[in-house]
């Protein structure tokens, strides 16, 4: 039986090693020892207590396995995923940190590593359906809306984050990158507003983050842009947040100390926007591709609408992020996708066979994408 090792047993990395152990050998890594023996004594995996943020080198931890999932906080990513290619280990990561991974390019080629990144709902899942449509057709426009959301509005922020809120805090402050007229064009986070229907919740209001990551330099599309959706309000109330400066990663001195305002402000958000135990809450991602297909000028537009699954006691985020990384690491383990160096999910959806495999272990999961050929 083939061994997989999950790096991070947050809410996750827990559903991806729950997923996998159906039919692999697991073994979950985290810092808390807590954690780690609850899930143990659930789910029958196996698991070390470490913290790898203080190792140097993962190569001993790593040797056993055949394949890695790197599910850490996005600060610890690209170090994290340097030290799984250091190790010789192919690899999953979803952990959405801010630099560039084709910087990693050459060492995966080297030491002979297929790495995917970004192997979450969006970026991730639209990724796929995006390579999949580009290999059949010439694209003109993409656009995607993509958010998870509690049922339940509470003020000031209506919102709950199934994630490490210093990762949210992140796509609203760190500048979005859209293409238009095939130029990249730098914007602001939260700017271009807009209001856009969502069966089953009703007016949502979208505005631009930093989402289309590994798609600016592997798409030849002329029109990209990538929207976060959240309830109507949202965006003015971290605005105000951004605007008074507690969301800044510039030190200020404080008692004699050193201390960055957004690690306060982080641990401040933390009880407002921790999801309740069985908290209902849902993800919504909506994506549009229009461009010309044998000739003829056509749109395909994709909605998927997904709810915390009460039997299983997964959040929403959690399923649809950690369902299409389990699949995608499925596709590497079973030789399905094989290239060597750093690849996007784009990379695995152009490939048809990779393609229809994933989308039929999401539906298989209740994960249901509804398409429409206009």
């Amino acid at each position: 039986m083939k061994n997989i090792a999950v790096i991070g047993a947050g809410m996750v990395g827990s559903t991806i090693a729950k997923d996998l152990n159906d039919e692999y050998k697991v073994t979950a890594i985290d810092v808390d020892k807590d954690k780690l023996l609850q899930l143990k004594e659930l789910h029958k995996l196996n698991i070390i207590v470490e913290d790898i943020s203080k190792l140097k080198s993962l190569k001993k931890i790593l040797s056993g396995f055949d394949i890695i999932v790197s599910a850490v906080p996005g600060f610890m990513g690209f170090i994290t995923l340097k030290k799984i290619i250091e190790a010789g280990k192919d690899v999953a990561d979803i952990s959405f940190f801010k630099e560039d991974p084709f910087e990693l390019n050459s060492l995966a080629k080297k030491n002979n590593v297929t790495a995917v990144v970004d192997c979450g709902v969006a970026p991730g899942l639209s990724n796929i359906i995006l390579g999949h449509h580009n290999s059949k057709m010439n694209i003109d426009s993409f656009e995607c809306f993509v958010g998870g959301l509690p049922f339940k509005r509470t003020l000031p922020f209506q919102y709950k984050a199934p994630f490490s809120p210093i990762d949210v805090i992140e796509e609203y402050t760190r500048p979005a990158r859209i293409v238009e007229n095939r130029k990249i064009i730098i914007k602001s986070a939260l700017s271009d507003p807009e209001l856009i229907n969502i069966d089953s919740v009703g007016t949502l209001e979208a505005f631009n983050t930093d989402g289309l990551r590994t798609l600016l330099l592997t798409m030849k599309i002329p029109n990209m842009k990538e929207k976060t959706l959240r309830y109507p309000g949202h965006i003015k109330n971290i605005q105000f947040l951004i605007d008074s400066g507690f969301l800044s990663d510039e030190e200020i001195e404080f008692e004699g100390k050193k201390i960055k305002p957004i690690v306060i402000s982080s641990k401040i958000l933390l009880p407002q926007w921790k999801l309740e135990p069985g908290e209902a809450e849902f993800t919504s991602l909506v994506i549009k591709i229009k461009g010309k297909e044998k000739k003829k000028i056509v749109e395909y537009n994709y909605g998927l609408f997904d709810k915390y699954d009460e039997e299983k006691n997964i959040t929403s985020m959690s399923r649809t992020t950690g369902y299409t990384c389990s699949s995608i690491a499925r596709r590497i383990l079973n030789k399905d996708f094989s290239i060597k160096g750093i690849s996007a999910p784009e990379h695995i959806g152009a490939d048809e066979k990779c393609y229809s495999k994933i989308m039929k272990e999401l539906n298989d999961r209740n994960i249901i994408l509804k398409k429409q050929r206009l």
